[in-house]
């Protein structure tokens, strides 16, 4: 527009110059109709002189207006003074270019670009001005600067944060050649601009060699489907250190060879750091977890055994950790005993050295170093640490590092926690204070189980003595007396109470008579036949609980027989040995009490009653405490009859139906007792049975009866066979076959006696009874089965049984005449019987009637006070003689 101005002007400028009164009317023509905003000011002044309608429309005034102006009306007040320097600084013969800042009508500032030449203008000197606005340009130019700057900044900053960020990038051509890189490619290599790997090819050889095929393969892949990868490889810088590379390849579309290959835009992170806290971030979540999971148990758990083995379990499968083993220091063993274990096989465990006492260098392991320093120790690749003894099986189950946690109370190790990872670098810092912190958590646990475990241990037993306490036994005693009710027993409560223990108390002192209590407590746990039922109540009193009891008879035996065991003997308490004794007072259930508390009560009352009389013990029942007493007389008078020789046989004899001839005898014991007379078996066999006696008189039975047929065969009497009955004890009994040989070794000749035993002592263990049933038979002696019918035998053992008789009880003998079914019973086993080839032997025959019903029963012998009572051996020699003559 200047230049359109200048040369529109410069002729005109010429003419007006040359002739300037002339030519007035052509100037004020152009001036008028120019298209460009026109003024003419005074240069003394500043008037304006005059204006163009353009001037007027562009700056909001009417022709009057503009021309009521001076230059100093359209600026800015502080582009004032500039202005007025401007004036008198131009020269008069030059034309002038400037950018001023002009104001409108309405207040609007614009910049212009004016251009002005000095005229004389009727007469006056003024300075001819065209205005051109270019506040729009400036606008642009401002914008483009401003976003040139911008463009700056952003490629600084992203430089900066490409650095921050250590990123960089590169564009391959389709060749595998570089074409450009970001200067901070060479940074995150580690060398200069020069020394670049200028190709794919290059690049590979500073790759991992582990990293190259799975980068070329993807590489490969990229390029076949012409879509974006993401790889990640290890890179060696030039300071030989390996950093950690993301990288991700894109095609740049548009750009394809004669061959259809693209160029490549690659963007690669250094994300070592990144990897390194993201591993230590899983590392410490995994502490994390697992320090929560075990503080969750610890909350709850009450059981030492529950925290070993949760402990191991949490650390596996919330920690992610391939092996967690727990142990114990056993000070006896002088090792560490594992308790507990997640995450592999036991085996492993197993070839540990878990020594505490081997002092060789190198012989005691990690675990042992653990508790001796009572510090962690931490393997972080143990494949290449030399502490570690089990390498290889280590590496066989991926086992790579490890840390073992020693578990402190009152800084003492009572433990070791171990904790496997198949990562190498199983910890670092963070992580080894939540392990420490774990470790404590769980050493405080224990001392708190431990703890508790000791309170428990007070509230329910005994500290001196170590047996339960009061309200233990009152708790046991209320459970068996429920099940005595239920299954109804009987059972029995003895309470023990040591004489002159006081007086014991003031002479030895305190510290003795704890010791003196201790040794008493152990010697009452076997009054009962499970420890746990002895308990100490209080000062010197014990108690006792007897379950399953059969009688008060034998309560009152087995005190007696206890009672020589436990004080029979002296005590030594320091180099003091005390002879003591003790008073019992006994309560049974249920005739003496049927709760637990009157239970205790009675038989407190017993103890207090036998202190103040010269009795052992007492029952709290008078009554029973006089029966007991009675009993025990006859007890011990029948302990002595076996040696008084006051035990004499009845023979009662056997014979045939047919012809009422002898066939052989049976031998009844009697007891001839110097104050009772004569006693029949009920009255002693069942008390020989308990006390166990049964196997000495028993023996003495057959031997007599060995040596009375041969008195008979002295006196040329035709002796037939002795039977004698023998007990299920005695038929129990391991010695009891040999008994048998040597009684008849005695008679030198074929066996002179035979054995009865009942149904019930058959079956009772019939594998093992019919065993030894063989072995006497092997000897060549008789065996019948008594008391048949009575018992619960099964007809398909009796085909076993190795037997050559059985002898029908004397009740459906009784009854059969007048009870047709009973008639068919007898008849029925005297058929059995002889199906089998056995002999059949009617008991308790007292009737003709009797014997006859029998012998059309086919019955083969018979035995009853029909023929004979049971008759001393002198009385059976008369039968013996009248039939032999």
């Amino acid at each position: 527009m200047k230049g359109l101005f200048l040369a529109a002007s410069a002729p005109v400028r010429r003419k007006l110059t040359k002739d300037r009164r002339r030519s007035d009317a052509t100037f004020e023509l152009l001036f008028a109709n120019n298209p460009l905003p026109l003024w003419v000011y005074d240069l003394e002044t500043l008037r304006f002189l005059d204006v163009n309608e353009v001037a007027c429309q562009r700056y909001g005034y009417s022709r009057e207006e503009f021309l009521a102006l001076t230059m100093r009306d359209i600026r800015p007040p502080e582009d004032i003074p500039r202005m007025h320097t401007s004036v008198r600084a131009h020269p008069s013969e030059s034309f002038n270019s400037s950018i001023w800042r002009h104001r409108k009508k309405d207040g609007t500032t614009i910049y212009v670009e004016s251009v002005s030449h000095e005229i004389i203008y009727k007469g006056r000197r003024a300075r001819f001005v065209c205005p051109t606005d270019i506040t729009g340009r400036l606008q642009v130019q401002a914008a483009q600067a401003k976003l040139a700057e911008a463009l700056q900044e952003r490629e600084a900053g992203l430089r900066h944060a490409q650095r921050m960020a250590k990123l960089a990038h590169v564009i391959t051509r389709p060749d595998g050649s570089f074409e450009r890189w970001s200067e901070t490619l060479p940074e995150l290599v580690g060398v200069d601009a020069a020394n670049m790997p200028r190709s794919t090819r290059e690049w590979l050889d500073i790759l991992h060699p582990a990293d190259r095929a799975s980068f070329r393969a993807q590489a490969l892949e990229a390029r076949a489907t012409g879509a974006r990868v993401d790889v990640e490889y290890r890179l060696r810088r030039a300071d030989d250190t390996w950093i950690q590379v993301r990288q991700a390849v894109e095609p740049i579309q548009g750009n394809i060879d004669a061959e259809g290959r693209m160029r490549w835009f690659s963007t690669l992170q250094d994300v070592t750091e990144r990897k390194r806290a993201e591993t230590n971030i899983r590392h410490l979540n995994r502490v994390h977890a697992v320090l929560s999971g075990i503080n969750t148990l610890i909350v709850r758990v009450r059981d030492r055994e529950e925290l070993y083995r949760e402990t191991c379990r949490i650390a596996v499968e919330a920690g992610g950790l391939e092996l967690a083993w727990l142990g114990v220091v056993d000070k006896a063993a002088r090792k560490i005993r594992p308790v507990a274990w997640q995450g592999t096989d036991e085996h492993y465990l197993k070839l540990m050295p878990l020594r505490l006492d081997d002092d060789r260098p190198g012989g005691r392991g990690l675990a042992g170093q653990a508790i001796r320093e009572r510090k962690a120790m931490i393997v972080q690749d143990m494949t290449q640490d030399p502490r570690v003894k089990l390498r290889k099986e280590a590496e066989e189950r991926g086992l790579h590092s490890l840390v073992m946690l020693p578990l402190l109370i009152a800084d003492e190790a009572v433990g070791v926690l171990a904790l496997y990872a198949t990562e190498v670098g199983f910890c670092d810092a963070a992580e080894m204070k939540l392990l420490l912190e774990l470790a404590g958590d769980i050493g405080f646990a224990l001392d708190h189980i431990g703890k508790a475990e000791r309170l428990d241990y007070l509230a329910l037993y005994d500290p001196i003595t170590g047996l339960p306490n009061r309200k233990l036994f009152d708790e046991r005693l209320s459970q068996h007396l429920h099940a005595a009710i239920r299954d109804n027993t009987q059972l029995a409560v003895v309470l023990v109470d040591v004489e002159r223990f006081h007086t014991i108390n003031d002479t030895l002192g305190r510290q003795s008579c704890d010791e003196l209590l201790s040794q008493i407590g152990i010697r009452c746990s076997r009054l009962a036949s499970n420890p746990k039922l002895v308990a100490r109540l209080v000062g010197d009193q014990f108690a006792v609980l007897l379950t399953d009891v059969k009688s008060a008879d034998n309560v009152a035996r087995m005190l007696e027989l206890r009672n020589r065991e436990i004080f029979g003997a002296s005590y030594r308490v320091g180099d003091t040995e005390l002879a003591v004794t003790a008073k019992f007072g006994i309560a049974v259930f249920p005739g003496d009490a049927e709760n637990p508390e009157s239970l205790l009560k009675n038989a407190e009352a017993a103890l207090n009653r036998a202190k103040t009389t010269g009795d052992r013990y007492l029952f709290y029942t008078q009554q029973m405490s006089e029966r007991v007493a009675d009993h025990l007389t006859f007890e011990n008078k029948l302990r002595h009859a076996l040696e008084k020789n006051e035990f004499i046989l009845h023979y009662q004899p056997t014979v045939d139906v047919e012809t009422r001839r002898v066939t052989g005898v049976e031998a009844l014991i009697r007891w001839q007792s110097p104050d009772l007379g004569l006693l029949p078996p009920m009255r002693f066999i069942p008390l020989l049975e308990e006390t166990g006696m049964i196997l000495d008189v028993g023996a003495w039975a057959l031997r007599q009866a060995v040596a009375d047929h041969h008195r008979w065969l002295a006196q040329k009497l035709l002796a037939p066979r002795i039977a004698v009955n023998v007990s299920a004890i005695q038929l129990r009994h391991r010695d009891f076959i040999e008994v048998i040989r040597n009684v008849v070794g005695q008679n030198g000749g074929p066996p002179v006696i035979g054995i009865e035993i009942t149904e019930s002592v058959i079956m009772d263990d019939i594998e093992s009874t019919v065993a030894k049933l063989r072995a006497i038979c092997d000897m060549g002696i008789n065996i019948a089965i008594d008391d048949f019918g009575t018992g619960y035998s099964s007809l398909g053992y009796l085909t076993k049984l190795p037997v050559h008789s059985l002898k029908i009880d004397r009740s459906f003998i009784i009854a059969m005449a007048d009870d047709p079914d009973t008639m068919t019973l007898v008849s029925t086993i005297i058929s059995l019987a002889h199906s089998l080839r056995l002999k059949v032997v009617a008991e308790g025959v007292e009737t003709e009637d009797q014997a006859k019903i029998l012998r059309l029963l086919r019955c083969d012998e018979m035995q009853g006070y029909l023929i004979s009572r049971p008759v001393p051996a002198i009385e059976l020699q008369d039968i013996l003689r009248r039939q032999t003559q």
